[in-house]
């Protein structure tokens, strides 16, 4: 079983392709992975069946949950339940965010 995860290499892989993010684990009881948002790249993701934390690794702009603003810095981690609407935007910064859902990303 892995165990390790380099994680500057997703985000190497996600800058040359054409999505925003990267799961590197998707199991049944947890699912994590890379997003990475150029600035003023848009966050199209909708809301998820599992709970979901997101830890900013850098960057800036804003997280939306529910309608509600919240500025992102780095070291900083969010929670977000489960069907709630949500998404990053307004970054000037290139914004590395790992995230971590407590089940499969599906």
């Amino acid at each position: 079983m892995k165990i390790d995860y380099n994680t500057n290499e997703f985000v190497k892989k996600i800058a040359k392709s054409d999505t925003y993010f990267h799961t590197f684990i998707n199991k049944e009881n947890l699912a994590a992975g890379i997003l990475r948002l150029a600035p003023g790249e848009d966050d199209t993701q909708e809301p998820h069946e599992s709970d979901e934390v997101y830890y900013v690794v850098k960057g800036d702009g804003f997280l939306s949950v529910d309608k509600k603003d919240y500025p992102v810095s780095e070291g900083v981690a969010y929670y977000v339940g489960k069907k709630i609407p949500h998404r990053f935007y307004g970054n000037k910064k290139e914004l590395i965010v790992v995230y971590f859902f407590g089940g499969p990303d599906t």
